[in-house]
C-alpha cells in the first residue's frame, strides 16, 4: 500500500506539468497569432487606423518620462565623453596635437598668400588706372646706415632699370632709383634728406618740391603764403622735369604754418606710403606724354616763381626768366640726381 499510494501520488504532478507546458504552448501561439493580425490590420490602416490612434495616444501619454529621461541621460554621457578623453593615451594626445600645428600654420599660409594677392592687386589696379609703363618688384631690405633712408629692391640693370626711375608701392610714391646693379637697386626714399620732387597741392594746384630732412620729417616747399593750403589737403607729383608721372598720391598736408613776413608757407607732409610695411613696388621705367606736366602747369610755375621773384625784391627780367626756367626743369634735375 505504501508503495502504491506513492505511485498514485505522483501521477497527477506528473499530468499537471504536461497541462501547463500545453496551455503555455497555446498562450504564446495566441500572441503570436494577434501580433500578426495586428500588423497586418497596422499595415492597412496606417497611422489614420485604431492602432494609430492607440499609439499616438502612448506616446502623447509617455512623452514626459522621455524627456526626463533624455535630461537625466546627457550628463552623463557628457561625464563619459570627458572621462573618455582624460584616459586617452598619450600617443593619441600627441597625434591630435600635431593636426591641430599643422592646421594653424596650413592657416597661417592661407592667409599670407591672400594678403600677398591682396597688395598684388592694388599695384595692378594702379597700374592700369594711372597706365603705367613699369615693372614689378620686391623690397628685400632697408638701409645699411644710419645717416641715409633707402631701401634696397630685387630688380636692377638686367631688368631693364637705371638711376632715376621713380618707385611707387599702390598707397603712394617710395621714392627714387639712385643706383643699380644687375640684380639689385638701391631707392632713395622720400623722407630722405637729400630727396626732392616736383609736387603739387590737388585741389588748389598750388606747385612746390617735396622735401625730406635729417629727422625724417616731409615737407612741402616753395609754397607762398598767398596760396591756400589746408590740413587733410592732398599731396600729388606734379609731372614737372618729366621724370614721375602727374597725379600719382604722395600723402597729406599734417600742418600748415606761416609767421608774418614769411614768403612761403611751412607745409608738414604726412606720407601715404610707409616703407617699413611695403612689400611690393612698381618701378615706372618711362613716361607717356600725358603722363609729363601739361604746358599750362609749366606756365602756372614760371608764374608762381615770377611772384617770389617780386615778393622777393628782385624785378630784373633776367632773374625771373631764370626763376621761371628753374621751376619748370628743377623737378627733373632734382628728381633724377
Amino acid at each position: 500500500m505504501p508503495l502504491g499510494s506513492r505511485g498514485r501520488g505522483a501521477a497527477p504532478t506528473l499530468g499537471s506539468s504536461t497541462r501547463g507546458q500545453s496551455s503555455g504552448a497555446r498562450a504564446l501561439v495566441a500572441c503570436l497569432v494577434v501580433s500578426v493580425a495586428l500588423f497586418t490590420l497596422s499595415c492597412q490602416t496606417g497611422e489614420a487606423g485604431p492602432l494609430g490612434a492607440v499609439r499616438g495616444a502612448f506616446q502623447t501619454v509617455t512623452m514626459p518620462v522621455r524627456l526626463l529621461g533624455s535630461a537625466v541621460s546627457a550628463p552623463l554621457r557628457g561625464l563619459g565623453n570627458i572621462f573618455s578623453n582624460l584616459t586617452a593615451d598619450q600617443a593619441t594626445l600627441s597625434d591630435l596635437q600635431g593636426e591641430v600645428d599643422e592646421l594653424r600654420a596650413r592657416n597661417a599660409e592661407l592667409e599670407e598668400g591672400a594678403g600677398e594677392a591682396d597688395r598684388l592687386r592694388k599695384l595692378l589696379d594702379l597700374q592700369d588706372t594711372s597706365q603705367l609703363t613699369s615693372t614689378g618688384a620686391h623690397i628685400i631690405s632697408g638701409s645699411t646706415d644710419s645717416w641715409s633712408s633707402t631701401v634696397t629692391i630685387d630688380k636692377g640693370s638686367s631688368s631693364g632699370l637705371t638711376a632715376g626711375m621713380p618707385v611707387t608701392a599702390s598707397s603712394g610714391v617710395i621714392g627714387q632709383v639712385v643706383s643699380c646693379g644687375a640684380t639689385s637697386s638701391t631707392v632713395r626714399l622720400l623722407s630722405d634728406e637729400g630727396s626732392s620732387i616736383s609736387a603739387m597741392v590737388q585741389s588748389t594746384r598750388a606747385q612746390g618740391m617735396v622735401q625730406g630732412s635729417a629727422t625724417g620729417e616731409v615737407t612741402l616747399e616753395l609754397v607762398r603764403t598767398s596760396e591756400q593750403v589746408s590740413v587733410g589737403d592732398v599731396i600729388v607729383t606734379s609731372g614737372l622735369g618729366g621724370v614721375f608721372p602727374k597725379g600719382l598720391p604722395i600723402g597729406e598736408v599734417a600742418s600748415v604754418e606761416s609767421s608774418p613776413g614769411d614768403l612761403y608757407l611751412t607745409i608738414v607732409v604726412d606720407l601715404y606710403a610707409d616703407p617699413s610695411r611695403v612689400e611690393e613696388v612698381l618701378v615706372i621705367t618711362s613716361l607717356t606724354e600725358e603722363q609729363q606736366a601739361s604746358a599750362e602747369d609749366i606756365a602756372e610755375a614760371d608764374q608762381q616763381e615770377r611772384g617770389d621773384a617780386a615778393a622777393s625784391g628782385d624785378g630784373s627780367d633776367d632773374t625771373t626768366d631764370e626763376g621761371g626756367a628753374g621751376a619748370s626743369s628743377d623737378g627733373g634735375g632734382t628728381d633724377a640726381e
